[in-house]
């Protein structure tokens, strides 16, 4: 038999076969090849196999006593669509190969199975899996990257802060993102992943500090089918869906310390077990961490350990507040005008010099963040061509505080209900005299639970 080990990467291979014979010499074939071979010698083994780990290839029998391969085809597929499923059967019946390839099957042999053909049915069917992994990940990646924020400036400050993204992001070094609530981390993050040899791969956000402490466990190392009560089913967590690309850890301070020991664990060693799972998963990936905390400060207090944070302190970039860069307000307003008109379906507006003074003025408590909340309130109540600065009453209105009853939301539904109700609840009259379509007008009535015609 030709051996191909070194032609293709080896992959996991499942054999499912009621005859001991064909189950031996395929294993015995495959394993020469490099292969991770497991058998099952009828679909109830199968599917207790399936349970317990991942395959790449899986071999099966049509004939079987029970659940047939057919059947068994379907619950592959349901399970883990990438799992390439080349049928097995004596009965060169061609009806049963065009239903097995219909359900999904990558290919047929027929018994006796001729060594050569198998191994380099296997090598194809490996290489198909291989293709449609990367054909999935890129779509995702251009996704990703198309649907990301621009980043705008070029004051000093923001220069500085480019020239370190531009200079760490062909590493694999972990990156520290230090700076206040709003001051675009995940932008930054996602600018280093774009720049890096990992960008054709996912770059995965997690918020640690919006889950509790049992969900970023399992959002972060996944679990497996009866883990704990609801796990119906394996799930991947984050770590492992980063796999070749970036983890990107938000709000890094807000981690509790059991957690901190087993991301130390996993950084260190590039490994993971699921939760309720006892097989060890490799995973490759970049760290990317943001926080707005003092971490020297929550060490020496002991609210963070002292190990974990010098392994996450590798590079440093300190992101300016807004107030720090403010030459750059301008022409951050100005994208943000245009970002939001096309939302709206509305022209772009021009802002007054009283506006653009009133910018310039304003601290930014809520940095970038905040900016844009501002430009987008202005959007929605200012009338005219041009933005002016009695449309940027800044303050709590501005950062979307929602204690004074003054929140974003709110704002625009009285707007919304005020104009409705001066045009008798005419949705083509309210869309003209708000600049936009009839389609965002029900959107928003839907949503604010508000009348019209």
């Amino acid at each position: 038999m030709t051996t191909h080990a070194n032609t293709a990467r080896p992959g996991t291979i499942l054999i499912v076969d009621d005859e001991f014979s064909v189950r031996d010499s395929l294993a015995h074939w495959l394993r020469k090849d490099g292969h991770d071979v497991a058998i099952a010698e009828n679909a109830h083994d199968a599917m207790r196999a399936l349970q317990e780990r991942r395959f790449d290839v899986a071999l099966l029998d049509i004939k079987m006593p029970g659940m047939d391969g057919l059947a068994l085809q379907e619950h592959i597929r349901r399970l883990d669509a990438q799992t390439a499923v080349i049928m097995i059967t004596a009965f060169a019946s061609v009806d049963t190969a065009v239903r097995a390839l219909k359900q999904g099957a990558f290919d047929y042999v027929t018994k006796p199975i001729d060594p050569d053909e198998i191994s380099h049915l296997v090598l194809r069917a490996l290489e198909a899996r291989r293709l449609r992994e990367e054909n999935l990940l890129l779509r995702e990646t251009i996704v990703g990257l198309s649907g990301g924020e621009t980043i705008v400036g070029d004051s000093p400050p923001m220069r500085k802060v480019m020239e370190l993204v531009e200079q760490v992001a062909a590493t694999d070094a972990t990156v520290l993102l230090r700076g206040e609530s709003g001051t675009g981390k995940e932008l930054i993050a996602r600018a280093i992943h774009a720049r890096s040899n990992r960008r054709y791969f996912p770059l995965v956000p997690v918020n640690c500090g919006g889950l509790l402490e049992s969900l970023l466990e399992s959002e972060l190392f996944g679990y497996e089918k009866g883990a704990f009560t609801g796990a119906v089913a394996r799930r991947k967590g984050k770590i492992e869906l980063a796999d070749s690309g970036t983890l990107f850890l938000d709000e890094v301070g807000a981690i509790h310390a059991k957690m901190q020991v087993d991301l130390l664990r996993v950084l260190e060693t590039k490994e993971l077990v699921r939760i309720g799972g006892t097989r060890s998963v490799k995973v490759d990936f970049r760290v990317i961490v943001a926080t707005n905390e003092d971490l020297e400060r929550a060490v020496a207090e002991g609210r963070f350990r002292e190990d974990f944070y010098y392994r996450i302190h590798v590079f440093t970039i300190d992101l300016p507040p807004l107030r720090a860069r403010r030459s750059d307000i301008p022409a951050l307003a100005r994208h943000f005008i245009a970002r939001f008109a096309a939302q709206m379906h509305k022209r772009p507006v021009e802002m007054a010099p009283d506006a653009i003074e009133r910018l310039m003025q304003h601290d930014w408590p809520g940095n970038v963040r905040e900016l844009s909340n501002a430009i987008e309130r202005a959007m929605v109540v200012g009338r005219g061509p041009v933005l002016r600065a009695d449309d940027l009453p800044l303050g709590a209105a501005a950062r979307g505080d929602t204690g004074a009853g003054d929140s974003l939301a709110e704002i625009e539904r009285r707007h919304i209900a005020a104009v409705l109700e001066r045009t008798g609840g005419n949705i083509t009259r309210t869309a003209e005299i708000l600049q936009v379509d009839r389609v965002t007008v029900y959107n928003k009535i839907k949503k604010y639970g508000l009348r019209a015609k």
